[in-house]
């Protein structure tokens, strides 16, 4: 068999998948997880359901696509400034992130909803994949900066879990909960109380 003719790399199915993408990806920015049914991602792409159904076997597949096409790109870790300089830029990362991109928190709600456990067959890879993807977002910038040297120098050895916790864990519950946004003096206050709790800490601990 000819390879140019083969379905991996044939530019109609590659154009097919990528209009059912731009419009679940379209419907799940504008309406929500319960936006992007099988009919109106047809609908929306002019694509069929047969073909759409090659594509993504069910719609969870194809939700979980197009949160991937969504998802931002992460940012490289924080290097310049002190340390409370650079634990500021990295909650002012966090708090852009939510505010910004009020998807994540919609992405992590979908997720927490199903099975999210590598190794089971079918959408379980896939969205398990996709909460690795979020979760790293968050994760890789946090843990550059905690696991940096210079800043255990200065603080000691302490859980990157609880910190993460404490550090974005204010500014994702006020948008969870609908409160005010996190302002910037207050993100200073969090980062000023966590460096003082973590230097108030007996050597031993």
């Amino acid at each position: 068999m000819n390879s140019m003719n083969s379905p991996e790399i044939d530019p109609r199915r590659v154009r097919s998948r990528s209009r059912l993408l731009d419009a679940a990806a379209s419907l799940l920015s504008a309406g929500g997880v319960e936006a992007v049914t099988i009919e109106a991602v047809t609908r929306a792409s002019k694509v069929a359901r047969t073909t759409l159904y090659r594509h993504f076997p069910d719609n969870t597949q194809l939700i979980t696509a197009a949160f991937e096409r969504l998802v931002p790109k992460i940012d490289g870790p924080l290097t310049e400034g002190t340390v409370r300089e650079r634990f500021i830029q990295l909650i002012d990362h966090m708090a852009a992130s939510v505010e910004d991109a009020p998807l994540q928190l919609t992405t992590l709600g979908w997720l927490a909803l199903g099975s999210t456990r590598p190794g089971e067959p079918g959408p379980a890879d896939a969205t398990h994949s996709l909460r690795t993807r979020v979760i790293n977002q968050y994760r890789e910038p946090a843990d550059a900066l905690f696991n940096d040297p210079a800043v255990r120098a200065e603080l000691g050895d302490f859980d990157n879990n609880l910190a993460i916790a404490q550090l974005a864990g204010p500014i994702v519950f006020a948008r969870l909960a609908v409160l005010p946004a996190i302002t910037q003096a207050q993100r200073h206050q969090i980062v000023d109380d966590f460096l003082a709790a973590r230097s108030a800490r007996p050597a031993a601990d």
